[in-house]
């Protein structure tokens, strides 16, 4: 079967992602003995045109715009849609697979697709089919508790007040048109298949992501580097990582641990991601509340180093306050046997079973936040039966082979 996968952030520029998830699935595609190619964007005018990556071929498309006229390009960017015309007629697919294309390869792109003849399928991996942004409108902070439904609908006026010139009327419901030339919709969870449909997104079916459990093995000497590298020897880890900013619960990181470091001094905030203004923020804020000596930041990790740090770690944290469809950082703290406190706010319950593989809590409640990982820092035993449970149930539930088998067996 010849595949062609469409995906603006390519190869992955970040931790986690859909960028993260395309490029897995593409290996994994291959590997089955698929014809497998990448369609990707670029902001570098000079890095256009055919290559490869780690055997993969990508072909990448030059575009760059203000993020202002992003509700516009996103239905129709004239700078990448001739050429992925092109690509269509040279390569001839089966099957297109549309990833994260709300930013440079446009909803067009579904529509030359289908013309094309082949079946076409988009994955969402967030809201931005009906959304500008991070979805937030839901969440009262002020409600502490963990509930099990929501109402995910946002109306016109929340768009235009929120997002005021980048507001564009016509978008969601240009959208919606385009997205009748898809054969089906996946989306990464149930939670997220939820919120689209009370959104007016029909004809959604969920593939979880999976993950390359054999991709995660413990290196004892890359942990034993990574700890001299960072000095944390005899230091109590809490994992924080991802795309960083305020919608991941940065803040509600750091109020949580200024109330661990006083029951666990010898504890230290790992804080893993490409460094930007957020991190910042963050140094700010720990400076004032006398933790500074507690915050480690790595910048952006990969490879054997990057799972060193999940190795080294006794606990990962996810606190989003947002809308989180499926964070890949939980996979991949499973996949290493590690207990995860995660946000109530999107997908991560599907992954996390609360009081079993981890805890599932309301990141809002920063004292709960606290007392979950205290306990798992000073009850390791708890700590790693979680681990291993967490381990089986991301084999059981969560594989790559799993997911990418969900997908072929659409695709036929």
């Amino acid at each position: 079967m010849k595949i062609l996968l469409l995906q603006d952030d390519f190869p992955p520029k970040a931790q986690g992602g859909a960028g993260s998830i395309t490029f897995a699935l593409a290996l994994e595609f291959r590997r089955q003995g698929h014809d497998v190619l990448v369609l990707a964007a670029t902001q570098d005018s000079a890095s256009t045109g055919r290559g490869q990556y780690l055997g993969l071929s990508v072909e990448y498309l030059y575009s760059k715009y203000h993020e202002r006229w992003q509700a516009y390009m996103s239905l129709y960017n004239p700078r990448t849609v001739t050429r992925v015309q092109e690509v269509l007629h040279e390569f001839r697919p089966d099957v297109v697979h549309a990833h994260n294309i709300h930013y440079h390869l446009s909803y067009h792109c579904l529509k030359i697709a289908k013309k094309s003849g082949a079946r076409v399928f988009l994955t969402a991996h967030d809201v931005m089919s009906f959304h500008y942004g991070k979805l937030v409108e839901y969440i009262n902070p002020r409600d502490l508790s963990c509930l099990d439904t929501f109402d995910y609908r946002i109306s016109v006026w929340q768009h235009l007040k929120r997002f005021k010139k980048r507001f564009n009327p016509f978008r969601n419901m240009v959208i919606r048109r385009y997205l009748k030339y898809v054969d089906a919709i996946f989306a990464v969870s149930h939670g997220l298949k939820e919120a689209l449909t009370q959104n007016s997104i029909q004809n959604v079916a969920v593939i979880h992501n999976g993950i390359d459990i054999n991709g995660w093995p413990l290196n004892l000497s890359a942990v034993e580097r990574l700890k001299e590298k960072y000095n944390l020897q005899d230091k109590k880890i809490i994992l924080f990582g991802g795309r960083l900013g305020e919608a991941k619960g940065g803040h509600q990181a750091l109020c949580a641990m200024a109330k661990v470091t006083h029951k666990v001094p010898n504890v230290v905030l790992l804080i893993v991601g490409a460094e930007n203004a957020y991190t910042v923020e963050m140094k700010k804020l720990a400076e004032k509340a006398n933790i500074s000596g507690n915050l480690v930041f790595t910048g952006w990790l990969s490879g054997d180093e990057l799972k060193a740090t999940y190795h080294a770690s006794d606990v990962l944290i996810a606190p989003s306050i947002c809308f989180d469809s499926f964070p890949t950082v939980i996979l991949e703290a499973m996949a290493c046997g590690k207990p995860v406190v995660a946000t109530c706010f999107g997908g991560a319950r599907e992954m996390v079973a609360d009081g079993q593989t981890g805890y599932i809590i309301n990141p809002f409640n920063v004292i709960l936040l606290a007392e979950k990982i205290i306990e798992l820092l000073v009850n390791s035993l708890k700590a790693k039966g979680f681990g291993v449970a967490g381990l089986e149930k991301v084999k059981r539930e969560f594989s790559l082979e799993k997911s990418a088998k969900a997908y072929l067996d659409r695709f036929s």
